[in-house]
């Protein structure tokens, strides 16, 4: 299947929008009950107009020629059958299984008032002008129908905007890697292997991995991070991300429903179809309404007509009927859900269950795994410490000289280190006769001098200790958890052949310890940010982490963290998760989704944060795309702001027709005042407008998470 084509694959076009998470409307679209809508509306036109009551209360006077008072029956026959479709075969499906409900209300409602219309145009004993109320009823109806399935259908966009995010083309290498011949095929033409040009400014087409060229790309649309992410040669690309500054050629893994992009569509189609509790409440009570309102039209029915009204009877019998759809209340939920899971996907928050979601606000305690949540699970040079007479930067470029021919992690660092010291230089001089020893460390000729870097191994081999001064300091390292490396300049063997000649008459010959580096999985910035924040809301933070309890207990300190848990075994974090439930706390768990899969499965909410694009996460409730944990506040932030607006709908839909149904009825008819079937109707749209708004200003809640933990 073509990539472009997955949000149709779906179900989920633009224009014709079949809304598959609210039941009553399965197997209808935008476009069908907007089309209904006009040629109803135009229809209703000439029946309003040859209405007695309508020109009695305008003042005008009914043309009369033959065949015109047959106008309205005729008109309103067919806006019946042609506009009134879609709730009379809905009405049936209800029946059909023994669900009824709004569809059933609603076919009652246009039914009575269709057979009372035809036995006043047939002389039945029937006075009722109600041709027009039909046709106006079934408008409204029809409009009111529209503008929610509009209003699902923009909640479900996410998807639609996820779709939009691949490109129509592709530029496709033939031949070698490297070749210039170059040919522009659709999307739907790529498969696995394949090599295409991504141009700057372009969109990559289909998962892949680079293999020539280096960029900047935008992920946005993957993790909600706006800063664009550097990409080389062997690093993944995923489809619907940007190129924004250089062009990369990228070998295709993954073409169509295989890209992570579909995944992720998929997973927010599945979470926005999904239950909740507040929506089980509301059905239950759409379905405790439809008997209510049954019951209250019979009532009504029977009162009228033994006050001897008839026709007052059957008005009052259909707008009950019509004012007490339990629409609002059906809408008032899916919305709500629909929308919420937009906001999350558009913010790198992936919602796989929808309760998990709803505990999120009640939760007591966050436990973070350690490496690669709170930290960056990759060492990083914290500090730098010389011996008498030697410069920090003089140590920390020969270090990182001696260490850039390495790949291990910790040369990385180092070498990191040294270019953020001096970012756009190349100053580490000239480098030779690099060698490594395993456990030992590194040597290699810097301008002609060999210089070595390693940890407590190369100490002893050289025969050295550290020098007095660096020894505090260094001692201040390892109680931090620290790992600790050290650069020694190698004795001149070619100076002092023999060990014989006195140091003092050969200047710095024998070897010497010049400096010392600190190295430890660095704290993300952001993690104090959220651990604060979550402080301020008065949840309760720990730590899980397999390091020994020196290290742990260091990092605990530094963020403040309320309780830490060390030395633990991947297999058991989960008891550790058990035992806070067993003090009474309600425990959301965070960790990378892999090895902490047990725990995130027994936690009340578990959360893999980092995953990126793998949103297959199958012990994890909620997926974060992004490494940021601050991303956690914008998960509470959602459950509050969704639960509210859950509350607020529900309360509006019952209250209004605990208020709405008695008026119906005519129990203020004494007084003189009476609803009519299409003021029901009006009223009837304008709660489901009202509920179909409120859960719009969802969309004005910000899930930013640098603005929900400064």
């Amino acid at each position: 299947m073509p990539a472009h084509d997955m949000s149709a694959h779906l179900g989920h076009d633009r224009d014709d929008h079949a809304v598959h998470s609210h039941g009553e409307h399965a197997g209808h679209s935008v476009a069908m009950f907007r089309d209904k809508f006009w040629w109803s509306l135009v229809l209703s036109i000439p029946v309003v107009f040859f209405s007695p009551m309508v020109a009695h209360l305008l003042g005008y006077h009914l043309p009369e020629f033959p065949g015109s008072t047959w106008i309205a029956p005729v008109l309103g026959t067919v806006i019946f059958f042609y506009g009134g479709m879609p709730f009379l075969q809905g009405a049936v499906r209800e029946l059909r299984n023994r669900q009824p409900g709004m569809m059933t209300l609603i076919a009652m409602a246009i039914s009575v008032a269709f057979l009372a219309s035809w036995a006043t145009s047939l002389g039945l004993g029937l006075e009722l002008d109600f041709w027009w109320e039909l046709a106006l009823l079934i408008v409204i109806m029809l409009l009111g129908h529209w503008i929610e399935m509009r209003a699902l259908g923009a909640a479900s966009g996410a998807l639609d905007a996820l779709a939009a995010l691949l490109p129509d083309t592709a530029e496709r290498v033939n031949g070698a890697e490297t070749s210039n011949d170059i040919t522009e095929v659709s999307i739907g033409e790529l498969a696995a292997g394949d090599v295409v040009l991504v141009r700057p400014g372009g969109r990559v087409p289909a998962d892949g991995a680079i293999v020539d060229g280096a960029a900047e790309l935008d992920e946005s649309m993957i993790t909600g991070e706006s800063a664009a992410v550097p990409r080389a040669v062997g690093d993944t690309v995923v489809a619907g991300t940007v190129a924004t500054d250089s062009a990369i050629r990228v070998r295709v893994t993954a073409v169509g429903e295989q890209t992570a992009l579909a995944g992720i569509q998929r997973l927010v189609a599945e979470a926005q179809a999904s239950g909740s509790r507040a929506q089980a409440l509301a059905d239950r009570a759409a379905a405790l309404l439809f008997y209510f309102a049954a019951g209250a039209g019979i009532l009504t029915f029977i009162a009228w007509m033994l006050l001897g009204s008839p026709d007052d009877a059957i008005t009052r019998t259909v707008t009950v009927l019509v004012i007490a759809c339990p629409h609002a209340l059906g809408l008032a939920i899916p919305l709500v859900i629909a929308i919420s899971t937009e906001r999350a996907a558009r913010a790198g928050v992936l919602v796989k269950d929808r309760l998990a979601l709803e505990r999120m606000r009640h939760i007591d305690v966050v436990l973070f795994d350690k490496t690669g949540t709170l930290t960056r699970g990759e060492h990083a040079v914290t500090d730098v410490a010389v011996a008498d007479g030697q410069q920090r930067g003089e140590v920390l470029r020969l270090a990182a000289a001696a260490e850039q021919s390495s790949e291990h992690p910790v040369a990385r660092a180092i070498v990191a280190a040294a270019l953020a010291a001096a970012p756009g230089t190349d100053w580490f001089g000239q480098v030779s006769d690099f060698r490594s020893a395993t456990g030992v460390g590194v040597r290699a000729r810097v301008d002609g001098v060999e210089f070595a870097v390693g940890g407590p191994r190369l100490l002893e081999d050289e025969r050295l200790e550290p020098p007095a001064e660096l020894r505090e300091t260094i001692d201040g390292w390892k109680s931090r958890g620290a790992s600790v490396l050290y650069l020694v300049r190698a004795a001149s063997v070619a100076q002092v052949p023999d060990a014989q000649v006195p140091d003092a008459q050969v200047p710095d010959a024998r070897a010497a310890v010049l400096g010392a580096l600190a190295l430890q999985d660095e704290v993300r910035a952001e993690s104090r940010a959220a651990i604060t924040a979550l402080h301020k809301r008065g949840i309760r933070v720990a730590m899980i982490t397999g390091d020994a309890r020196q290290v742990a207990e260091a990092v605990g300190a530094d963020l403040a963290i309320d309780e830490v848990f060390a030395e633990v075994l991947p297999g058991d974090k989960a008891a550790h998760v058990a035992e806070l439930q067993g003090r009474g706390l309600r425990v959301a768990m965070v960790g990378d989704g892999v090895n902490d899969a047990p725990a995130l499965a027994r936690a009340d909410v578990g959360i893999a944060i980092g995953a990126g694009t793998d949103v297959a996460v199958e012990s994890a409730g909620v997926v974060l795309a992004s490494s940021d944990p601050r991303a956690v506040l914008s998960i509470i932030e959602l459950s509050h702001a969704s639960y509210r607006k859950m509350v607020q709908n529900l309360v509006w839909a019952a209250g209004y027709n605990i208020v709405s149904v008695p008026l119906a009825a005519g129990v203020l008819a004494g007084v003189g005042f009476v609803l009519s079937p299409a003021a029901g109707a009006v009223l009837m749209s304008l709660s489901t407008i009202v509920v179909a708004l409120n859960a719009q200003l969802l969309r004005r809640i910000s899930l930013d998470a640098a603005r929900l933990a400064p």
